[in-house]
């Protein structure tokens, strides 16, 4: 096993680094070393911001798709320990190709790039918004109430739709977005994959039923039996005491108006 390289013998000239560093002044970041930094600790700057880039899309300054599934893969984990509620929200902006076509790709990444920042003043500290690829973004929103996620996704698609957007002077353009939404499972290790496809059934709903809407998928409560209470809780009650000579035995408990737990999916 070879030993870590000395700090001492690091030489930055027998790197090839300009195209790294190239990157990272393109994204605004000090691409150089500075005077009397030391080798390793460069090096060590060059990768954290190369590393930072790599999760960014360049557009927008949002997370990209791989940030993205690396925070629903950070959620998914939490809602299967905790049953936290957490929900994914795919956001689609209404007939962008007609943006594109009507007043070019340049005005496509204004709207873009509006959408981005508005969507960005909405969340909260704790959420999280990503682009999640060409004219579609997302939304996390931890510790969000099945009773608020309808009335928190109204508000994102209502703030989209009063943008007004300069594209050239004197053109405005108002676009319109359309939602869809599922919750993690609680207490269940799903996947991303599950996880945005349920989404996006819902986005591909509000899209067919008119745009400019929200379409959710609320978790599912389960209803048990009266049967399957009494296998899930039976252990639960306390146990009758023996009987002893000479004692009648006292009347059997009263189970009627009981109240079991509700089982939630």
């Amino acid at each position: 096993m070879s030993s870590p390289i000395p700090p001492t013998l690091i030489d930055l000239q027998h790197l090839r680094l300009d195209d790294a560093r190239a990157l990272l002044k393109h994204a605004g970041q000090d691409s150089q070393p500075q005077p009397g930094e030391a080798p390793l600790h460069y090096l060590q700057r060059l990768i954290d911001g190369l590393s930072e880039l790599s999760l960014k899309d360049p557009l927008t300054g949002l997370g990209n798709r791989r940030y993205l599934h690396a925070a629903l893969e950070r959620a998914i984990e939490t809602v299967a320990r905790s049953g936290d509620a957490v929900l994914l929200l795919l956001i689609d902006i209404d007939h962008f190709k007609h943006i594109n076509d009507a007043h070019g790709h340049l005005a496509g990444d204004q709207v873009l790039q509006a959408v981005a920042n508005r969507l960005a003043l909405c969340v909260r500290p704790m959420d999280m918004v990503a682009r999640y690829g060409g004219e579609e973004f997302a939304l996390l929103l931890p510790n969000c109430r099945p009773a608020c996620g309808r009335t928190v996704a109204d508000r994102v698609r209502a703030a989209i739709e009063s943008l007004r957007i300069e594209v050239m002077p004197n053109t405005q353009l108002q676009v319109t977005v359309s939602i869809g939404g599922a919750y993690a499972p609680e207490w269940v290790r799903s996947t991303t994959e599950l996880w945005i496809e349920r989404a996006d059934l819902q986005l591909y709903r509000a899209k067919h039923n008119g745009r400019n809407q929200v379409m959710l998928e609320l978790p599912q409560q389960i209803s048990v039996s009266a049967e399957e209470k009494g296998l899930l809780f039976s252990h639960l009650l306390p146990l009758p005491e023996p009987e002893t000579a000479g004692q009648q035995p006292d009347a059997a408990p009263e189970t009627a108006g009981t109240q079991i737990p509700r089982v939630i999916a």
